[in-house]
C-alpha cells in the first residue's frame, strides 16, 4: 500500500502489513479488517431487514370447513378392505372447521391440516406426531399412511371410506357416537 500525503495537515502512513494507518502526529489506530467486518455486518443486517416486493402483506384467508367430515369424531374400522389393526388405543380423527386435523394412530396423537376440495377429494398435510415407542409400531405407521395417502372419500351413513390416488381402498372409519 502506497503513503497517502496531503498538502494541508498530517500524513497518512501504512504500517506491517497494511492492517494499520497510523496518523503521524496523533497516532490514532484504525483497523481496515475491523471497518470490513462493520461494514459487511452493517450490509447484512439491512438486507435481511427489507421486505421482497413480491410477498403480499395481506393476511391469508381463513379457511372455514363445513359438512358431514367436519367437526366429527372418526373411529378407525378397518385398514385396506379387511384388516383389523391391534394397537393400544383405538386410532381415531377429527376435522376442525378451521381446516386442522387431530387425532392419534393408536399409539402417537397427530396434528395437521385438511384441505376438503370437490368431487369429495381430500389431502391431510403438515402431519406431526408425538414418537413414544409402541408394541406394533408397524400397525400405526399404516394408519398415519392411510391419512397421508387419502386422495377421496366416501361417505356411507355412518362409514367414511378413504382412496388412494389410483382408486385402490385405503381404509375405512366409523363414526363414534
Amino acid at each position: 500500500m502506497r503513503c497517502l500525503h496531503r498538502n494541508h495537515g498530517p500524513q497518512w502512513k501504512t504500517a506491517g502489513a497494511g492492517n494499520y494507518l497510523y496518523k503521524e502526529q496523533e497516532q490514532v489506530k484504525i483497523k481496515v479488517g475491523a471497518t470490513l467486518i462493520g461494514v459487511a455486518a452493517a450490509l447484512l443486517v439491512s438486507a435481511c431487514s427489507s421486505t421482497p416486493e413480491h410477498e403480499s402483506k395481506e393476511k391469508p384467508e381463513s379457511v372455514t370447513l363445513s359438512g358431514p367430515l367436519v367437526d366429527q369424531r372418526w373411529n378407525l374400522l378397518l385398514v385396506g378392505t379387511d384388516e383389523r389393526v391391534s394397537l393400544p388405543d383405538t386410532p381415531f380423527f377429527q376435522i376442525g372447521s378451521d381446516g386442522s386435523v387431530s387425532g392419534s394412530d393408536g399409539c402417537n396423537r397427530f396434528t395437521g391440516s385438511v384441505n376438503l376440495g370437490e368431487n369429495q377429494r381430500i389431502e391431510f398435510s403438515q402431519l406431526a406426531s408425538t414418537r413414544m415407542a409402541c408394541p406394533n409400531m408397524e400397525d400405526a405407521k399404516r394408519v398415519t399412511d392411510m391419512l397421508e395417502t387419502a386422495y377421496r372419500y366416501l361417505i356411507d351413513h355412518d362409514r367414511l371410506v378413504f382412496f388412494g390416488p389410483d382408486s385402490r381402498v385405503l381404509g375405512g372409519w366409523r363414526e363414534a357416537n
